[in-house]
């Protein structure tokens, strides 16, 4: 039996959080005996008593991690990825705690992760699909993954999707300590540090389903960051090819 681990990092997502929980621990009972699941959801002090509420509600192959502060998705994923390799994990799952990742799909992307490094959740292949968002946050998506797969030379298609596996060995190999982004650019460097490192990407195909509650975390500083990061990675690339 493998050990998953799924990170769920929060902010505001008390609306949300009991519905994602339940139909984690639905596909949970599917899924065994293959895989054992934990859940760990690491709440960046949350007002509307996010962590609260889902301590409440659930007990087992459960925890929260409390940070102090809004740091953004990236230190939390880093906060939640040292705790959790203090453990005995095969796997780790990046999932959104806004109900915008279908927990349903989580044993494809399990299955894929048998035979591939690190394996991604793309809305932007055949067979993927976005629903509900706005033309603005389409057009912010699509642009904005291109730009980053030209400049960094990587062949994928969602670079910034935040529905993810990752097994141990990666996580072991690359040093997290190193990546800067605190917002959505921390999945693209992840996943050029990966690429550089040797290890092999998998996409596959998700329906992402716009927020029903809550605000979105997505603002023009996050899309600057990650800009600038894929940007300075990009001429570096160049440079160094010459």
């Amino acid at each position: 039996m493998m050990k998953v681990l799924i990170l769920i990092p929060t902010y505001n997502e008390s609306e949300s959080i009991k519905e994602l929980l339940n139909r984690i621990y639905a596909i949970k009972s599917f899924l065994d005996p293959k895989y054992a699941i934990d859940i760990l959801l690491i709440d960046d002090n949350s007002p509307d008593k996010t962590a609260q509420i889902a301590l409440n509600t659930f007990k087992t192959d459960f925890e929260v991690l409390l940070q102090e502060d809004k740091n953004g998705i990236g230190p939390a994923y880093k906060a939640g990825f040292e705790q959790g390799l203090q453990g005995d994990y095969s796997f780790f799952v990046q999932m959104d705690a806004d109900l915008s990742h279908q927990p349903e799909e989580l044993p494809r992307l399990l299955g894929a992760a048998n035979t591939h490094t690190l394996v991604i959740g793309t809305r932007w292949i055949k067979d993927g699909a976005v629903v509900n968002w706005p033309k603005r946050r389409r057009i912010i998506s699509r642009f904005g993954t291109a730009y980053a797969s030209k400049m960094l030379g990587l062949k994928h298609r969602d670079l910034t999707s935040g529905y993810r596996v990752l097994p141990r060995k990666l996580l072991e190999a690359i040093d997290l300590t190193k990546i800067k982004s605190s917002g959505y650019g921390f999945q693209i460097e992840v996943a050029l540090r990966a690429a550089r490192a040797g290890f092999n990407l998998a996409e596959v195909p998700i329906t992402f389903i716009e927020r029903r509650s809550g605000r979105s975390k997505m603002s023009n500083g996050i899309v600057f960051e990650a800009w600038k990061m894929v940007t300075f990675e990009g001429l570096r690339r160049l440079v160094i090819r010459r």
